[in-house]
């Protein structure tokens, strides 16, 4: 046997391997969010409109939603180390033509390629990390890589912004050439695969891994430019989406049916691991929703520049800093289905809270919720995925990873496109039911329509200008209220989807700190 497919040598320090594996997930994930706020710059720089430009993100999810289950199985057919040098490299290579593109189509080949190798980051820097760490200091290594995974998409919006606005939009690929290749040369130098990953079949399971490539590349083009092209009313839309299912379906039914499936779906069949999956499709579509609202309410209703709107979400990042380690340290002192059901009720209040802003809101109206929200995404994600992992034999903890990572991420497209729909959806009702009572026998509209009248006569308009000027500013009035209302109702929604993830937390047992996953399977 190869020295590459020896356990890791005892005299490394798991620390070490954290960090080495934290540096290219980081990295990664970071990417999901970084391009938001250029886009408008990448549009401008390469002759596109915007929605074109957005390709540069939909390609990215695309290619990365398709690698992300098949990672479990790449990493045995190739060795999990090969797959994660070729990931970092591939990955860092391909930030670097980004930053080189001289065309639309160039860089959306190039954000392919980047989020084909990507996606195997996550699912094998968590796999490795949960078998680096003895069982009783899994919380621990879990609260460090979970501080790269909820932090690194609130710090991408003030990091793309700060680089597009001092230098160029070139710099938000550029970035990441220098931590990849740190990441490459401790990838080399500390990571060893261990002896059961080379079990894997030599067979190749091409039907499978076509049916899943088809059915989430359709899934993932459905969620992001669903709302974007009016849902089912684009034919196209519709097509995909029924694409999607039909494949779901036929890939659930022959990968249960053949001996050497390319993802091993009755790892479903433990009901800890199970439910820690739904609850983490549940908590991928309200935080990834929350992280697409507040930058909207900041941007578009308060006017909030893109640098300070990034840096109004950061007490969310802050708040997580600082929770993630210590729930790390303290979680095995405790029965983490507890801490996790204290989470949940943290994160339902804060959503609560935020569904009761108005449009006289400050800085501070916003700080304080997400701060809280920050701390405790320590007390959900560390122990849901601590919990969730705890049953799972080593052998099959890739595939495990790679199914829990993607779901995450689904449940984060789905989480983005319902809100977005129902922000549309909500607004127009709001528009229609507010607007209903400014006429002229309502008093208080009356009043109103008076003294803005006065205010642009004053301003030397004429009689007929101002009334015009009067009209539109109390349209405009009514599409800020509606607006406003439109994101409490969402929140409030949300606050009630975590709720109704309470009772799920029964169903899922306590890990036993010693003694390794084998003794609860």
């Amino acid at each position: 046997m190869s020295q590459e497919t020896q356990p890791n040598p005892k005299h490394i320090n798991p620390w070490i391997i954290a960090i080495s594996v934290m540096l290219s997930t980081f990295m990664e994930v970071l990417d999901t969010t970084v391009v938001n706020v250029s886009l408008p710059h990448i549009a401008g720089s390469l002759s596109v409109t915007v929605e074109e430009a957005t390709w540069t993100l939909t390609s990215y999810l695309v290619a990365n939603a398709i690698i992300l289950p098949l990672t479990g199985w790449l990493s045995n057919y190739f060795g999990r180390k090969n797959m994660l040098m070729f990931s970092v490299v591939g990955f860092t290579i391909a930030s670097f033509m980004c930053g080189l593109a001289p065309s639309l189509p160039f860089l959306v080949v190039c954000r392919i390629i980047q989020g084909a190798c990507g996606g195997g980051l996550q699912p094998i820097s968590q796999a490795i990390l949960l078998e680096s760490f003895p069982p009783e200091d899994r919380g621990k290594a879990m609260g460090f890589w979970g501080l790269g995974i909820v932090v690194a998409p609130m710090l991408g919006p003030v990091l793309g912004g700060w680089l597009t606005d001092s230098h160029s939009w070139r710099w938000v690929f550029y970035i990441n050439v220098p931590i990849g290749i740190i990441s490459i040369i401790m990838t080399s130098l500390f990571i060893f695969d261990p002896h059961y990953i080379r079990r894997a079949s030599q067979k190749i399971d091409y039907w499978g891994i076509g049916m899943l490539a088809v059915g989430i590349a359709t899934l993932q083009i459905v969620l992001d430019k669903g709302q974007e092209k009016d849902w089912f009313g684009t034919g196209w839309i519709t097509t995909l989406a029924v694409i999607s299912g039909v494949i779901f379906f036929a890939f659930l039914a022959y990968e249960l049916h053949i001996k050497e499936p390319v993802i091993n779906l009755r790892v479903f069949t433990n009901r800890t691991y199970s439910t820690g999956v739904f609850l983490m499709s549940l908590l991928g579509v309200g935080l990834y929703g929350t992280t697409v609202l507040i930058p909207l309410i900041l941007q578009t209703l308060l006017g909030y520049p893109a640098i300070k709107a990034g840096l109004a979400m950061s007490p969310r990042g802050l708040g997580s800093f600082i929770g993630m380690p210590v729930v790390g340290l303290i979680m095995m002192k405790f029965d983490p289905r507890k801490m996790l059901t204290l989470g949940i009720i943290v994160c339902g209040f804060t959503l609560f809270q935020l569904s009761r802003l108005s449009l006289d809101v400050g800085f501070w109206d916003f700080f304080w919720p997400q701060f809280l929200m920050g701390l405790s995404l320590g007390l959900v994600f560390v122990p849901l995925t601590t919990i969730s992992m705890a049953p799972i034999k080593k052998e099959n903890m890739g595939n495990a990873t790679s199914l829990f990572n993607l779901v995450r991420n689904l449940g984060g497209s789905i989480g983005i496109s319902a809100v977005s729909t129902m922000q549309t959806r909500f607004q127009q009702r709001n528009i229609n039911q507010l607007g209903a009572h400014v006429t002229p026998y309502n008093l208080s509209a009356r009043n109103m329509m008076h003294s803005l009248h006065g205010l642009f006569m004053s301003g030397g308009s004429d009689t007929v200008t101002a009334n015009h000027q009067a009209r539109a500013a109390m349209f405009g009035m009514v599409q800020q209220q509606a607006s406003m209302l439109a994101y409490n109702s969402i929140f409030l929604i949300l606050a009630g989807l975590f709720v109704l993830m309470l009772p799920f937390i029964l169903l899922m047992r306590k890990p036993q700190a010693k003694g390794g996953p084998m003794s609860m399977h």
